[in-house]
């Protein structure tokens, strides 16, 4: 198969939509099926992934609307012959905002599969960013995008709820999932507990990684720092200048953002997770946090109902309510658990990125004729 993925995002960004790309690709690429991104100009990584092509369309930043990211223009007639070369038997539209709307157009002008996928309540993130009075044209152009989809992928059931409202059917889950070689308790360090704890490694470590952007809710969090109690912000973002000079004078630590070997030792070192944001539709780091034995609290979402009830060593409370934070926190704290029997338990019940894209392989097999011959991907 030759996939085409255009996407709003990409390296170096660090968010759950990029980690689910980049994963994605990774397995595509593997089991030899070729793939080229598309993506803003501005936004790609210089180490760039091996194997996969990519094409950088030109690119607008809109002030500091969501920490000044670059935004692709509509496909001007060069990078259309770009596309072209590529022979693609697939478009595959990431959240369709701006540049993704015109990724839409030019699969329906090539008669094209069109699949497209929704990771980000967008609407419920304009309010963040001062952008009311356009709200109704950006989710009205939204709409559109994912009702000329052949098909429609969501990460969470409510957004499959969202999308059907809007009559954009048919709608599938693409589960989310967890690189469970990568992450585990065998990571914990003491020089990482140092490095989050700004050299006081006897705190009890209060971690949360992402995004660090106003629409996260993080300052929901800063009440938890004192005492025995240290946070951790591992991440980037936006809002990253505010939220330290909010910080200032308290027992918080701003890692920066963190990946690979150095992000599953920051998991594993800490002593519970917790997740305020109350706009994202899935979670993926709460996933990570599990599979490393990380004790999780998160706020009450259907998202995180969905990822969580059932599952021990969790908590959901109400995003607003400080002294729930504080409680939750230190019932797990207090009884955190076995981190070993955490991790086995999330990563028997948590998808791999194999499982994950052999949701993506059905969803795609549904729009494409039977002779691309797709087949599971071996586990």
């Amino acid at each position: 198969m030759r996939l085409m993925l255009i996407t709003e995002m990409w390296r170096p960004s660090l968010n759950g939509v990029v980690t689910r790309l980049e994963e994605t690709v990774r397995v595509l690429r593997a089991h030899g099926h070729q793939v080229l991104v598309v993506c803003p100009r501005g936004l790609t990584d210089p180490a760039p992934l091996a194997g996969v092509g990519l094409v950088e369309a030109p690119s607008f930043r809109l002030g500091p609307i969501y920490g000044g990211q670059p935004w692709g223009f509509p496909t001007t007639l060069g990078l259309r012959r770009r596309l072209d070369a590529f022979r693609a038997d697939l478009v595959h539209v990431v959240n369709p905002v701006i540049l993704g709307l015109a990724g839409v157009a030019y699969a329906r002008s090539r008669h094209l599969p069109l699949v497209c996928s929704y990771h980000t309540h967008v609407v419920n993130y304009a309010r963040f960013y001062h952008l009311g009075p356009v709200t109704w044209f950006i989710e009205a152009e939204i709409r559109r995008a994912h009702r000329r989809a052949d098909l429609n992928l969501v990460t969470a059931d409510a957004s499959a709820v969202v999308l059907r409202r809007w009559g954009a059917e048919p709608v599938r889950l693409w589960r989310g999932a967890a690189d469970l070689t990568r992450f585990g308790p065998r990571h914990a360090t003491r020089s990482m507990r140092e490095r989050l704890t700004g050299g006081h490694p006897d705190r009890e470590i209060v971690l949360y990684t992402g995004r660090l952007a106003t629409e996260k809710g993080l300052p929901r969090l800063y009440h938890l720092a004192g005492g025995k109690r240290h946070l951790a912000l591992v991440g980037d973002g936006p809002a990253r200048q505010e939220l330290e000079e909010a910080a200032a004078g308290r027992q918080i630590t701003f890692t920066g953002p963190l990946d690979g070997e150095v992000l599953a030792q920051a998991y594993a070192s800490a002593d519970v997770f917790c997740f305020p944001s109350i706009t994202d539709t899935l979670g993926l780091v709460m996933l990570e946090a599990m599979a490393s034995g990380l004790p999780v609290v998160a706020a009450r979402t259907e998202g995180s109902q969905r990822l969580l009830v059932g599952v021990p060593h969790t908590t959901l409370v109400d995003a607003e309510q400080p002294a729930a934070w504080t409680r939750a926190v230190d019932r797990l704290l207090a009884q955190p658990g076995d981190r070993g029997q955490i991790a086995t338990a999330a990563q028997l019940r948590t998808p791999t990125w194999v499982d994950a894209t052999n949701d993506l392989l059905a969803a795609y097999a549904e729009v494409l004729p039977p002779a691309a011959g797709l087949a599971d991907l071996p586990a």
